[in-house]
C-alpha cells in the first residue's frame, strides 16, 4: 500500500508552507503500510517556540485553501511540538531539541520518503 495522491498533494503543500516560514529539515514519510490512521507523516523543525507556532499556523492556512481542515491539533500553545492531524496526513512541527530527542525519523526508518518537490 502507498500513500494516496491526495495525501502526497497535502504533504507537498504543507512542506511548501513550512519552507516559506523558514522551517528546517522538512521531510515526509509514507507510513500507509504501517498505520491505518494516516498515509503520510510530515516532519519539520524550527529553532524557537514562536517559529514552531508560526509554521504550524502557515501549514493550517495552506491546507485549508486546499479544502483540508485539521481534525485535531495539539501543542500549538506551547510551541515545542505542534501536531496537526488532517486525516490523510499528520504534520509534526517540532522544536529542534524535541526533534533530536524523539528522533521520529529513526522510529519510522522502514517507511519510504515522499518526494516533496
Amino acid at each position: 500500500m502507498t500513500a494516496s495522491d491526495r495525501a502526497v498533494e497535502l504533504a507537498r503543500a504543507a512542506a511548501a508552507a513550512a519552507d516559506d516560514k523558514k522551517a528546517e529539515r522538512t521531510l515526509a514519510l509514507d507510513v500507509s503500510a504501517h498505520l491505518a490512521l494516516t498515509d503520510v507523516f510530515v516532519i519539520t523543525s524550527a529553532s524557537n517556540e514562536r517559529q514552531v507556532s508560526a509554521i504550524a499556523e502557515a501549514i493550517e492556512e495552506a491546507l485549508a485553501e486546499l479544502g483540508a481542515d485539521a481534525v485535531r491539533r495539539e501543542g500549538l500553545k506551547e510551541g515545542r511540538w505542534a501536531l496537526l492531524d488532517f486525516s490523510e496526513i499528520v504534520v509534526h512541527v517540532m522544536h529542534d531539541e524535541e526533534r533530536v530527542y524523539y528522533d521520529l525519523e529513526r522510529l519510522w526508518k522502514d517507511c519510504p520518503l515522499v518526494a516533496l518537490s
